[in-house]
């Protein structure tokens, strides 16, 4: 009976820290890969960096919607050349094709995913809610800068191309849960 319990006690305490790191694994997960720019997660600014390189890059811009969402959605220019440390604006159109209003949410990475880290934004659309009513079209804005620290990393010294992808869900598909009809 005590050689079982011996045996128990250990095994409960390991189901137990598992399930803990479970639930701790999407928070530190979200954490290292906004630390690091890991999958292509970008960066937050509150503002641009005061230096301006002379190099430029060349920032393409990409609009997926799911299937579910009946969404068109698709950014105002397809790509931009700026410089690096600039500050720029684009903007994105999405309009609700459905005879009802419908809620969106929108999900992003860059690539390629090591310039994750240096792609600052300023302002974006990204992770709130977007509720369009029957028809409604909005443009959506998002401000950058890729930071000038990029030029400093060895690994992306002939980088001239990176690429802003956004994919809009029906922001109740996003959070699991069932929309009443």
């Amino acid at each position: 009976m005590k050689s079982n319990r011996r045996t128990a006690y250990p095994l409960i305490a390991i189901v137990l820290g598992m399930l803990m790191l479970s639930y701790a694994a999407v928070p530190f997960y979200n954490l290292f890969c906004k630390v690091t720019g890991f999958g292509g997660t970008t960066g937050r600014a509150t503002e641009a960096p005061l230096t301006i390189s002379d190099r430029t890059i060349t920032v393409r811009f990409n609009a997926d919607t799911d299937p579910a969402l009946p969404w068109k959605f698709v950014p105002l220019e397809r790509s931009i050349t700026m410089r690096i440390g600039e500050n720029r604006l684009v903007a994105f159109t999405a309009q609700n094709e459905s005879n009802k209003e419908t809620k969106g949410t929108a999900t992003y990475n860059v690539t390629p995913h090591l310039a994750g880290r240096y792609f600052q934004k300023i302002q974006c659309f990204c992770f709130e809610e977007q509720t369009l009513k029957p028809g409604e079209k909005v443009t959506m804005p998002v401000s950058f800068f890729i930071d000038p620290a990029i030029l400093e990393d060895k690994d992306l010294a002939g980088l001239t191309n990176i690429t802003l992808s956004y994919t809009f869900f029906s922001y109740d598909s996003a959070n699991h849960t069932k929309t009443a009809e």
